[in-house]
């Protein structure tokens, strides 16, 4: 698909991975619609030219305006890449008793369930589009889904899911003329991340083989747009890590 005359809608665009990979597709000149919870999304997304509907993505109703809203504004819908999502960190078994199940839930809401409720309703409108090649999908996995830490119970449990869920949903959408693919980050720059005291940071990089830094979300804007031009990818779940294997 040629990035630069698609549709795409970018869940969690306002910041991070996922404002990286609206400000990369827009300089490539396709037209984005950012879908994100946070106040100041409008005024993010205005800053790189693209649109913005405040949606909540665990809730139907929000995405399905949100989606109806972005066929209105462009016409349709290409191309859609998850990247809204939470980290957290909390033991099975701590000092203060056992895994908060409320936490776990929300973890699995927001970044499994919420991933595919809004993949689900955007390949539902892709597959209007009645060409040969109607939409591509891409999803936020972690290499926390293969290689989790302590802590990361729930959070590598969404992330294992949206990796092990990438194959089937492939399979399902091939008679629509529709590809996915996951993308597995590992240790990205971010803002949650560049917060980090620098000797911390430091440590962290000094884990990925080569090159020893933290990624770039301009690197994952790059790869998903790559996703979206390579024909032949599809099912995927490609690892963005800098050959890291966490311990």
């Amino acid at each position: 698909m040629d990035l630069s005359h698609s549709r795409a809608i970018i869940t969690g665009g306002a910041s991070g991975l996922g404002a990286a990979t609206a400000q990369h597709f827009r300089d490539r000149g396709a037209r984005v619609m950012v879908l994100d919870l946070d106040p100041d999304g409008a005024e993010t997304a205005a800053a790189m030219g693209a649109g913005f509907a405040r949606t909540d993505v665990t809730d139907e109703d929000s995405v399905a305006a949100a989606i109806a809203e972005a066929v209105r504004e462009m016409g349709r819908i290409d191309v859609c890449v998850n990247c809204a999502g939470i980290a957290t960190g909390e033991k099975t078994v701590g000092r203060d008793g056992p895994h908060s199940l409320s936490g776990f839930r929300r973890t699995i809401e927001i970044n499994l369930i919420g991933s595919f409720n809004v993949l689900r309703l955007a390949a539902a409108e892709m597959a209007r589009n009645s060409r040969e090649e109607n939409g591509v999908i891409v999803n936020t996995a972690s290499i926390a889904a293969f290689d989790g830490q302590k802590g990361q119970a729930a959070y590598a449990a969404s992330k294992a899911a949206i990796a092990g869920m990438t194959l089937p949903i492939a399979r399902d959408l091939a008679s629509q003329g529709i590809r996915i693919c996951a993308i597995a980050p590992g240790i990205f720059g971010t803002p949650m991340l560049r917060g980090l005291p620098q000797d911390v940071q430091d440590s962290l990089a000094a884990e990925v083989t080569f090159p020893k830094r933290l990624g770039d979300p301009a690197e994952y804007a790059r790869t998903a747009a790559f996703v979206v031009e390579n024909p032949y990818l599809n099912g995927e779940v490609i690892r963005l890590d800098g050959a890291l294997r966490m311990r």
